[in-house]
């Protein structure tokens, strides 16, 4: 029987989850749309703690105060770069033109952004409560405390580097860390959310031996990570695409995009059949209303939602929409991947002793 306060927990701990896959659906869209801009400083958007809607509500000269803050914020990052070894591209960042060029104001734009900046602010006071009230299981389960308290810091860390992406012009390799990072929260938090719920339940037993299993579901959880990772690479080849030739319509921009997106879509081969290898292995061992049994029904819809999506962008043109659910169930997917291995791993199996 769950206490009251792990209940709290627990339930607070599952929102958090949504709020976060919210919130990366809300950057799929800022990603989508080239909102990135729409807000030039940060806290407020232009200056105000609600964003302007026309342009009249702009404060003057704008432009040329953001650009200077954007290039100040750009030498400081140059620098960390530089005192890491980084000089090469310390100095593409130092010399990039674009980042000279004021952002056109856009009233959608800029309220996308401004939403996805709430979303993201109501994110991290989530988890800082989480991290506040784990420190009741710091003496029966210090590992969702250290945990929560962790992905305090990750949360953080991921904000300010979302913040590099926008103000470096999308920077190919902080958007892959940015992205992975995002995998790591949501991790966490599968993770404190699967120990919280089953930390005074005995453990499953079934008949079947599971060892292969749980190799393949683990095998299943790295494919998705390697793919979500050639994911972002094709992102930031099409970004580079749709700015050199930008006389050519989004439907060709797939074709002029090289290996990489092969490559991305023969990976999405290997994760599609590797996970109807478990959807059958969990289906034939686990009977009657197992808990793992809907976590593989719910791979397999959240599956077909990402090689749907992942079509349309293939042969529909890129359209925004495609692009922005192609983001959030690649991570749904990773996360309800990453429990259901947590179900199964911490399922024992009964073994029959002959007398």
């Amino acid at each position: 029987m769950i206490n009251r306060s792990d209940r709290h927990f627990i339930r607070l701990n599952f929102t958090t989850i949504i709020v976060t896959l919210l919130l990366i659906l809300a950057g799929g869209i800022v990603r989508s749309t080239g909102s990135g801009m729409g807000c030039p400083d940060w806290p407020k958007c232009f200056d105000r703690y609600v964003p302007p809607t026309t342009a009249s509500e702009l404060p003057a000269g704008y432009e040329q105060k953001y650009v200077a803050q954007r290039v100040k914020k750009n030498e400081r990052f140059a620098k960390t770069l530089d005192r890491l070894g980084k000089g090469d591209l310390a100095h593409r960042i130092r010399n990039d033109k674009s980042i000279l060029e004021p952002e056109t104001f856009n009233a959608a734009k800029t309220w996308t952004e401004y939403i996805n900046r709430l979303v993201g602010a109501l994110t991290g006071f989530l988890l800082l409560i989480l991290a506040v009230i784990s420190f009741r299981y710091r003496k029966r389960a210090t590992r969702i405390t250290v945990l929560s308290v962790l992905n305090v810091f990750v949360v953080a860390y991921q904000a300010w580097l979302g913040s590099i992406v926008v103000s470096t012009n999308l920077l190919a390799w902080v958007v892959t860390v940015h992205m992975v990072l995002a995998l790591v929260v949501i991790g966490i938090l599968v993770y404190t959310y699967h120990y919280a719920s089953k930390l005074d339940k005995p453990k499953q037993v079934i008949m079947w031996r599971i060892n292969w299993l749980k190799v393949l579901g683990l095998i299943t959880i790295l494919l998705s990570i390697v793919q979500i990772v050639l994911g972002t690479e094709v992102r930031e080849a099409i970004d580079a695409v749709s700015k050199s030739m930008t006389d050519l319509h989004r439907s060709t921009w797939v074709s002029k995009l090289g290996s990489i997106f092969d490559y991305h879509r023969d990976m999405a081969i290997a994760v599609v059949v590797a996970n109807l290898i478990v959807y059958k292995m969990v289906r034939d061992r686990f009977n009657g209303r197992a808990e793992p049994l809907r976590m593989v029904n719910l791979v397999l819809l959240a599956l077909l939602i990402q090689a749907g999506s992942g079509l349309a962008l293939s042969y529909l043109g890129l359209p925004p929409v495609a692009q922005a659910v192609h983001i959030l169930f690649s991570t749904v997917l990773f996360s309800i991947q990453y429990y259901l291995y947590l179900l199964v791993y911490n399922t024992e199996t009964y073994k029959q002793i002959n007398n």
